[in-house]
């Protein structure tokens, strides 16, 4: 059973948009969601998490080009990308768990390309 389902990626310009969506589709409560990223021949990085009560774990790759939100009511969250860049191509993963300490689910990717 698949609990995470990511979408919204693709192939884009420099300079353009895109907006990633993930949804929980687990019985168990979920307190922290989250994006992962992995480059072609990189570690996966941490992009940035979202917990229910709004705190915002970032690791610095947002820097006012991205934006991480939720919609607790669907147990989804987003991530708007603007102004991509090459370096941001990508494979894309989406992240939950009860806290940040713990977080266990992983949705299978979705590639982002950015061509410039």
């Amino acid at each position: 059973q698949v609990l995470l389902v990511e979408s919204g990626g693709g192939l884009v310009q420099a300079g353009g948009s895109l907006n990633l969506s993930c949804v929980y589709h687990g019985n168990a409560a979920i307190n922290v969601m989250g994006w992962y990223r992995q480059a072609p021949g990189k570690q996966r990085e941490l992009v940035a998490t979202l917990s229910r009560a709004g705190s915002i774990m970032d690791s610095g790759v947002l820097r006012g080009r991205f934006t991480i939100t939720n919609n607790k009511a669907k147990d989804t969250v987003y991530l708007q990308m603007h102004d991509l860049r090459p370096e941001d191509t990508a494979v894309y993963y989406c992240n939950a768990g009860v806290d940040v300490a713990f977080m266990p689910l992983w949705g299978q990717g979705t590639q982002v390309t950015v061509v410039s």
